[in-house]
């Protein structure tokens, strides 16, 4: 039986850190209006408004949230896997990762499937080479990228919460301090291929944050503001680093990929700043209707996120369809456009949301296969083939099912059907590493 938000909301515990849930729903919907306001889509494909006019790239630096999602992330699995190691008998890890997964992986593997058919279809169809199509084919998963970071962030929290509460600050420390050393490496020393390890250094470093803020050590928040604030500044005021903390077509050096000591100290920033706003939230988040609304978008933030950019292309598709005239990306009649689109994006984004969400609710517990001391090792083999699968197919999109099209990831082609394979076997495999009873997780 599916309970409501308002019982949800009702029946909240007096301890719980409500602001903490305002600022996922809050980072993911800055995202998803960020990406329906850069997309410019001309009759000739799909371009980058901010490539466009970068005088608007400043804007990243309030727009460019993900940070704040990935602190959140690591609040909430410290939590969660403090809670269920105290009342889980044999393999916590399985259990953690199977329970923190399932309502992660069943919607993005939903949507996988469903884009994978309609792209076969396109294709035999012999439509998936214009220029409009094509580059829908390719943009669609990107966004998976995300899910892909976050999925190593839940693998990776065991260790690195026992590090964290061993070593505290000086554990971020540590992960911060590599990823710089490791921008030394690749811009001082030009070593090639080093750079890649900061797609883990510098987002597990803010996930580290999170941990922090679990045991209330971010005591002084305006100080890691302005630090982060600054760091960034002079790193791009003075060293080979962009403005823009999103990637841009064709830029030679890119905040977001892989990620940059910048990109870290703008995470410091924003950090901070959410932090010296939870006080006035928490108590605007105690009015039951602010909350009700807050736990409502929490039950389908992830199916949202997932299908916003679908809606978008659709909407520009309707427009071709009904014969209207796409204007020139920045242009007035561009501008005069962009709410009207946006209000469309966001109402059948809704009507995406009204019929997936299913695939976002708690799902039934079903029977687990291995147990004892294989769990552990079954569910970070499963995780790994997740992960992998989902990065590679945010990586070759969905453009070439039909002809072999490939991506480089960690030094070995994959084409997209292989990444798709990868991602089910993986969920399958830790759907069946842990107990098969139900465990509810804190956070």
């Amino acid at each position: 039986m599916r309970v409501s938000a308002r019982d949800m909301a009702a029946a909240t515990p007096a301890g719980r850190d409500r602001y903490v849930d305002l600022l996922r729903v809050a980072s993911l919907g800055t995202v998803i209006a960020g990406h329906w306001l850069m997309a410019a889509v001309s009759s000739d494909g799909i371009g980058n408004l901010l490539a466009l006019v970068p005088a608007l790239q400043v804007l990243t630096w309030g727009l460019q949230i993900m940070p704040v999602f990935f602190f959140v992330g690591g609040f909430s699995h410290a939590l969660s896997y403090r809670s269920l190691a105290r009342r889980t008998e044999g393999s916590v890890y399985a259990a953690f990762l199977r329970a923190r997964l399932r309502r992660l992986l069943r919607p993005t593997l939903a949507f996988v499937l469903v884009w994978a058919a309609v792209a076969l279809a396109v294709q035999l169809a012999g439509r998936g080479d214009g220029p409009l199509t094509g580059a829908a084919l390719r943009l669609v998963t990107q966004p998976l990228w995300f899910i892909g970071i976050y999925l190593a962030m839940v693998a990776f929290t065991p260790p690195l919460l026992k590090l964290h509460e061993r070593h505290g600050w000086a554990a971020f420390a540590a992960l911060a301090g590599a990823a710089a050393l490791v921008d030394v490496l690749r811009f001082v020393l030009g070593v090639p291929y080093v750079e890649f390890l900061n797609f883990a250094l510098v987002w597990l470093a803010v996930h580290q944050l999170g941990f922090l803020r679990a045991d209330g050590r971010i005591r002084r928040p305006a100080v890691l503001a302005a630090a982060g604030l600054a760091g960034a500044a002079l790193l791009v005021a003075c060293g080979p680093y962009p403005l823009s903390m999103v990637g841009m077509p064709g830029e030679k050096v890119s905040n977001m990929a892989p990620p940059t000591l910048a990109l870290l100290c703008h995470g410091l920033w924003l950090v901070g700043a959410v932090q010296l706003a939870a006080r006035p939230a928490g108590a605007w988040l105690e009015r039951p209707r602010v909350w009700r609304a807050v736990v409502t978008a929490n039950g389908v933030a992830m199916t949202a996120f997932l299908w916003h950019l679908t809606a978008m292309l659709a909407v520009y598709g309707a427009q071709l369809a009904l014969g209207m005239d796409l204007p020139a990306p920045a242009t007035a009649a561009w501008w005069a456009q962009v709410p009207v689109r946006i209000l469309a994006a966001a109402a059948l984004t809704g009507v995406f949301v009204a019929l997936l969400r299913r695939f976002e609710a708690p799902a039934p517990a079903r029977p687990a296969d291995p147990a004892g001391t294989a769990a552990g090792p079954v569910a970070a083999l499963g995780i790994t083939l997740c992960l992998l699968g989902v990065l590679g197919l945010s990586m070759t999109g969905l453009g070439g099912l039909l002809d072999g099209h490939s991506a480089t990831l960690i030094a070995v082609p994959l084409t997209a059907p292989a990444a798709i394979a990868m991602a089910l076997g993986g969920a399958w495999l830790v759907e069946r590493s842990a107990p098969a009873r139900r465990v509810r997780l804190r956070g």
